[in-house]
């Protein structure tokens, strides 16, 4: 089992904007002045472009598939919340906050995928829990480490326990249960996903621990990532708010390793935390702008991570 791969999904987007019905409970969503959308969706089409093209010169595997203008489906360019893609060829398929989002959700990816040669051997499908308002959005709300087989989560409007622990009796992992919290006009609310606030790579993890309120909780997490030997990198709220918990690991040329993140994420970090992390990995950034203020998502939630294996192996 392994915890970064090589090849990874991405949505270019078409229609992108601030989506009403997700700046609900994302809270780090912001609406740009005096912009027209469609100077909107040109700019967060070229940082997608520029993002992807920095991918593929490191020799990540970037298998791109285009929105289509059928739906209104302005957060499409976060395909992680509806999808997430198994070593075993199981994939899963998410209930979604925003009804909106739920149209993101497109079979016709799976041809592309086997096409790419891929073998998709098992659909586990949870959205009809979204009937009694119920919502799991995939590698958004649980951030797993997939060698030790423990799935973190915080619980949140977007992630509900009893949907938590149905997945990880599925896909044969250990739930490690929280609630993350940030603060907001002076009131403490749950985070929406918990990839905004963690990353966890081979051998560290980034980590806002005091956004983990709960002492007990806090500990809890820290016992699980030290008794599976992550060195613990912990940033603050503020760093979170630049998106600095929304990084992934993943394997380049040569396989070696890379943590993909923001800019603005970057500039966030401390020399110090930036010195850490180079010890386990090299770092790639890339200006995110448009799409860290309209959608409220990051580097991370652009990308479906694909472990499929392959057709044949």
């Amino acid at each position: 089992m392994e915890q970064t791969t090589n090849t990874v999904l991405m949505i270019r987007p078409v229609n992108y904007r601030m989506n009403e019905q997700t700046a609900i409970n994302n809270f780090y969503q912001e609406q740009p002045e005096d912009l027209l959308p469609e100077t909107i969706n040109s700019r967060a089409q070229q940082e997608f472009d520029a993002y992807v093209d920095q991918l593929r010169q490191i020799g990540v595997h970037v298998i791109v598939v285009s929105d289509n203008k059928d739906f209104d489906t302005p957060d499409s360019i976060f395909p992680n919340n509806w999808v997430s893609f198994h070593k075993n060829g199981d994939v899963g398929i998410y209930p979604m906050f925003a009804e909106n989002r739920r149209n993101e959700r497109r079979e016709d990816i799976f041809p592309i995928l086997e096409e790419n040669g891929f073998l998709i051997r098992n659909i586990i499908d949870y959205t009809s829990a979204e009937e009694d308002d119920l919502f799991l959005e995939g590698t958004g709300s649980v951030v797993l480490d997939r060698v030790h087989r423990k799935a973190y989560c915080a619980l949140s409007a977007r992630a509900d326990e009893d949907l938590l622990i149905e997945f990880c009796e599925d896909f044969e992992y250990l739930p490690v249960i929280f609630t993350a919290y940030q603060s907001v006009d002076g009131e403490r609310l749950p985070i929406y996903h918990t990839n905004v606030m963690m990353c966890i790579g081979e051998t560290f993890a980034v980590i806002c621990l005091k956004s983990i309120d709960d002492k007990k909780e806090r500990q809890n997490v820290i016992k699980h990532l030290k008794a599976d030997g992550k060195e613990i990198i912990d940033i603050s709220e503020e760093q979170v708010a630049h998106f600095a918990g929304n990084m992934l690991q993943v394997k380049g040329t040569s396989d070696t390793r890379y943590l993909v993140m923001s800019q603005s994420a970057y500039n966030a970090l401390t020399k110090s935390q930036i010195q850490k992390l180079q010890k386990h990995t090299k770092i790639m950034s890339s200006s995110l702008d448009t799409i860290e203020t309209c959608g409220g998502g990051s580097a991370r939630c652009m990308i479906a991570e694909v472990f499929l294996p392959k057709a044949g192996v």
